[in-house]
């Protein structure tokens, strides 16, 4: 089995994004959620994942309302494949005006 993680970088202040919720989804089906720590890490999202197609949804607008920032995307979507076992790590770069994100190790 597969495990995952997140984190979570605002790269307009500089840290680590805290407290921002996480949703994992395969499909239409909820499968774990979880609140980034004060390193804007969720260290084990999923402890066990099977090859499929996920997607990781970020709660944007509440994070940017609690640092007093105005943000264009209010909520951040990532569909990936978990295709064999291994970790996957999904970070996400946030800014006011965009996103990045990348397969992480």
């Amino acid at each position: 089995m597969s495990s995952l993680s997140t984190h979570i970088l605002d790269t307009a202040l500089g840290r680590p994004a805290r407290n921002v919720q996480v949703r994992l989804y395969r499909g239409d089906v909820l499968e774990a959620t979880g609140t980034t720590d004060d390193d804007g890490r969720i260290g084990e999202l999923a402890p066990t994942l099977e090859q499929g197609t996920y997607r990781l949804w970020f709660d944007v607008a509440a994070y940017a309302e609690s640092t007093g920032q105005d943000i264009f995307f209010p909520e951040v979507s990532v569909t990936f494949t978990v295709a064999d076992e291994r970790h996957y790590h999904v970070p996400l770069l946030l800014s006011p005006f965009a996103f990045s994100t990348y397969r992480g190790s």
